[in-house]
């Protein structure tokens, strides 16, 4: 009877391949980016039936609105957050705790919540920088005010119906995203926007 891991690519192999072909050809070159994403196994944050999946190109569904985004999106994300050893990052999952393994070696202290928990936050300015696991129609007020002054925020953003990849900054209390490029990354409903009445 065969096992899971004689059916599994060899797991380093697989990363090494997911670095050169999805990422290297995508722009993601960075050392420190492709270094976190070769250490860290994408497949010991799925379930078993779905480890299999661990390095397809797109996002890998764990149903009740959980998830493991593609490569591409942990790479883009993980280029623009760019963070330092100091720094004191919110990581909002996706369900995973994926990218707060990526993110964790790099900076000074990583928290991480859920979205249902970062959508009901009351911030007081006390991270660096929030990255988000998967894109969002609104950012709560709460969130916005976790950032310190001057702080980053890199997150998915739907824009007219179409995901992409966005960053901002907390200036004079404000913070605005701007939309940096169309990314497939899946949509954290905890993030909806209030429904609006529309006329036929």
């Amino acid at each position: 009877m065969s096992t899971m891991t004689d059916t599994l690519p060899d797991s380093k192999t697989a990363r090494r391949a997911m670095i050169d072909s999805q990422l290297r050809t995508s722009g993601v070159n960075e050392e420190y980016v492709l270094a976190r994403m070769l250490a860290v196994p994408r497949e010991d944050f799925l379930p078993a039936a779905k480890a299999a999946q661990a390095y397809i190109d797109r996002a890998v569904s764990l149903g009740e609105g959980g998830h493991l985004a593609s490569p591409l999106f942990y790479g883009k994300l993980l280029l623009e957050a760019a963070p330092t050893p100091d720094a004191r990052v919110l990581v909002v999952s996706g369900g995973t705790g994926y990218l707060a393994a990526l993110i964790a070696p790099l900076a000074g202290s990583v928290t991480e919540i859920t979205a249902s928990g970062a959508a009901a936050l009351q911030g007081a300015g006390e991270y660096d920088l929030v990255v988000i696991d998967g894109a969002i129609e609104q950012l709560p007020e709460g969130l916005a005010a976790a950032l310190a002054d001057n702080g980053r925020i890199v997150t998915g953003l739907v824009l007219r119906q179409v995901t992409r990849l966005a960053s901002g900054a907390r200036i004079a209390g404000t913070v605005s995203l701007k939309p940096l490029e169309d990314l497939g990354i899946p949509v954290l409903t905890a993030f909806a926007a209030p429904s609006r009445w529309t006329f036929a």
